[in-house]
């Protein structure tokens, strides 16, 4: 997420200040959350794993759902250079000498708000820049990667069929169970998470929050995103707060359709959306994604949205990265379309789950997927269409898929791995109707030549 301020750094600077500050120091850990409000669960950014908040400190103080006790530890321990155990998605790429998003998610801030944040009291209570939450679950999605603890269609699966069988690296249990804890209040049911961030915006958040970003599930089958369009509608030029809707862009037209009228009320509203392959590879890692309705969706919001920004947001693994080339393609096409930046992209690499990581490939094949990256920069890399952010997230890849030999600690055995792929894969084939072969060739030789 992006900060209004004029007084943005570039990642040089930022690294600068953040060497003399402290070397596990990062500023979204003070200023930045991700909150499920439907579970009432937050962390510091995508990285980390989520904790749940108190309801009792948000009873006494809205902003709890952000200021928790493990934030707070968090911080100390960052301010005194040591590196909290969650964060080891930077940890890992800085030890490979790549640049970390501990880099670009403080470099949105300015010099002075850094210090600040270093400086404060660990108990002092800290107020957000940039915020992203998710009213709920809902979700006509079941991604390969994703579980259904963000999709109550994932959900459904796992009721249907029962949960996956024989997977040993799993450690989170992402598929043994519907996760229904991650939305224990019911359609129409008051949630007190949910009431408590609408406290808070309503109060004072709405003119102190440089940018809310609403996700899911997809949030455009949630009451509650309407709720807050109809607050932004209502109250128009009260909030200078940019408004940011993570969408799939599949969901019911009459959706969309409120989405764009919806955009005309706000300042500054940014869709982001998510595809890392084309075709029927997409469809194939995000079920339930129809790749026309999709494009042309994405291409509604490029041209008749009045939007400040469109996103395109990938998280490639081993289904896609393979063929990631023809996927930045497609993105430097559509760029050419609209301007260059309608749609922006990122590439943020999975960890989770690990047998679905780009790092499962073996060595040749990682090093035939990094020369694909390394060539298309060679070839493409000087179109004025790319930012330098973007052509960084490919290097980034490149150099991971490289020099990084296992997704996290504790997903180290190649074998075990390789096998809870090919068995997730065939459950995951025979539940969708779907066919690795047809959709990802290369991946299903491999697994099963």
């Amino acid at each position: 997420m992006m900060s209004v301020s004029t007084m943005q750094m570039n990642d040089d600077e930022t690294q600068r200040v953040l060497d003399d500050l402290s070397p596990s120091f990062c500023a979204a850990k003070w200023y930045n959350a991700t909150i499920w409000l439907g579970s009432g669960m937050t962390t510091s950014c995508h990285h980390p794993p989520a904790h749940k908040i108190n309801l009792d400190d948000v009873a006494r103080d809205p902003s709890a759902i952000h200021n928790t006790m493990e934030k707070k530890q968090q911080r100390q321990q960052m301010q005194r250079g040591e590196r909290p155990a969650g964060c080891e998605y930077c940890w890992k790429l800085e030890d490979a000498g790549q640049k970390s998003d501990r880099v670009y998610k403080s470099k949105i801030y300015s010099e002075a708000d850094l210090r600040s944040a270093h400086a404060l009291p660990m108990i002092k209570n800290v107020n957000l820049k940039t915020l992203e939450i998710a009213f709920d679950r809902n979700c006509n999605f079941a991604c390969s990667y994703c579980n259904p603890a963000f999709s109550t269609t994932w959900a459904k699966d796992i009721r249907k069929d029962g949960p996956y069988q024989g997977l040993t690296t799993d450690g989170r249990n992402h598929f043994t169970h519907s996760h229904d804890g991650s939305q224990p209040y019911a359609v129409g049911e008051t949630n007190p998470y949910v009431e408590a961030f609408f406290r808070w915006w309503e109060t004072d958040l709405h003119a102190s929050l440089d940018e809310l970003r609403i996700t899911g599930g997809e949030p455009t089958m949630s009451p509650d995103l309407w709720r807050l369009l109809d607050w932004f509608k209502a109250n128009k030029g009260k909030s200078k707060t940019r408004l940011a809707i993570n969408t799939n862009l599949c969901a019911k037209d009459e959706y969309i359709d409120r989405l764009v009228e919806a955009s005309f009320d706000i300042d500054g509203l940014d869709i982001y959306t998510s595809a890392e392959a084309v075709g029927a590879r997409a469809g194939y890692i995000r079920d339930g994604m129809d790749w026309h309705q999709w494009e042309t969706n994405l291409h509604r919001m490029c041209y008749t949205a009045r939007c400040r920004g469109v996103h395109v947001m990938g998280t490639p693994s081993v289904l896609s990265v393979m063929d990631l080339p023809r996927y930045l393609d497609w993105v430097l096409q559509t760029k050419q379309q609209f301007g260059a930046s309608f749609p922006s992209f990122t590439l943020n690499i999975l960890r989770f789950p690990s047998f679905q990581s780009v790092l499962v490939l073996p060595r040749e094949m990682r090093e035939w997927a990094a020369r694909g990256l390394d060539s298309w920069i060679e070839n493409y890399g000087d179109s004025y269409h790319l930012h330098d952010m973007e052509r960084d997230h490919i290097r980034r890849l490149s150099g991971y898929l490289r020099s990084v030999e296992s997704p996290h600690a504790g997903a180290s055995n190649p074998d075990a791995l390789k096998s809870d792929l090919r068995i997730f894969l065939e459950q995951y084939d025979r539940r969708r109707n779907k066919s690795l072969v047809d959709a990802c060739p290369e991946i299903a030789r491999w697994l099963h030549g």
